[in-house]
């Protein structure tokens, strides 16, 4: 689903350039500049949904590069993420500016392709939303978006919606408010008990109808939480059962989470699997 989303990575360091375009490409489509000036004439040229842009660079920075492109009717409507070191993200750069996410350099390469990863689900998503068809119903495979992902995006776009998942017979219901989950069903479970039995299915359809509603509430966790406790009793009895993890364990230690506590499985007994890279400069 993501494959249609188009990034621009801008760093005026080679490796760490490389390193991100690396990373990024299997989720979309991307491009590259070197700094804010060719990032400029690309953006002209062909307006990217996603910018990830390094703060500090030769001449014009990150930050005015974002605020030039936000100020041109043409090049507007995109999304943006600043990399940027601690002192520069408390000093020089604050929530009110363009930048929609903020990387706090230096930053592990896995850790940022989760938070990036995030963002183009919701941008994916928005734009199914717009080309959806008349009866304005979104509908989909979980093997593009699996349903971490897709509640991820939901709450991240504080979506108000009825998201219906479908697999092998067994159906689920989810209304979110605002991005919140409210109230789920599945066969005789409700609420919290609902949304655990469905975060392992990776494959099946979805449909999300923004104009479902529900007046019940029958979840007691926010969506963060349901997804890092149902993530939490998914790996317990992983562990309890002595199997390996289930492929959505996989697929949410590649997902990000928030800024602030991103919800995550780590396969095989919580232990990463492959090196990670710190990156700076």
């Amino acid at each position: 689903m993501s494959n249609n989303v188009k990034l621009l990575v801008v760093d005026d360091n080679p490796m760490v350039l490389g390193m991100l375009q690396q990373a990024l490409a299997p989720l979309g489509q991307v491009g590259t500049a070197t700094d804010a000036a060719d990032a400029l004439l690309k953006a002209v040229d062909d307006t990217p949904d996603l910018l990830v842009c390094d703060y500090r660079m030769p001449g014009m920075d990150g930050k005015q590069l974002v605020e030039k492109l936000k100020s041109r009717p043409a090049t507007a409507n995109f999304s943006s993420v600043l990399m940027a070191s601690k002192a520069d993200i408390a000093e020089r750069l604050s929530p009110s500016d363009a930048a929609d996410d903020y990387l706090e350099k230096p930053f592990f390469l896995k850790e940022a392709t989760r938070r990036i990863k995030r963002m183009i689900d919701r941008i994916a998503l928005e734009k199914m939303a717009k080309t959806a068809p008349s009866d304005g119903v979104v509908r989909g495979n979980l093997s593009q978006m699996n349903v971490i992902d897709l509640m991820q995006s939901l709450e991240m776009g504080r979506k108000s919606c009825q998201l219906s998942l479908s697999n092998e017979g067994e159906k689920c219901e989810v209304f979110f408010a605002e991005g919140q989950v409210k109230h789920a069903t599945y066969g005789a479970l409700l609420g919290d008990e609902a949304v655990f039995k469905v975060l392992r299915w990776t494959g099946g359809n979805f449909e999300i109808n923004f104009e479902g509603k529900t007046d019940q509430q029958t979840t007691q966790l926010n969506t963060q939480g349901l997804l890092m406790e149902g993530l939490r009793l998914l790996d317990e009895s992983q562990r309890d059962g002595g199997g390996e993890a289930e492929p959505v364990a996989a697929a949410a230690a590649a997902s990000p989470g928030s800024p602030g506590e991103p919800p995550r499985a780590a396969s095989r007994g919580g232990r990463e699997e492959e090196e990670d890279v710190l990156l700076d400069g």
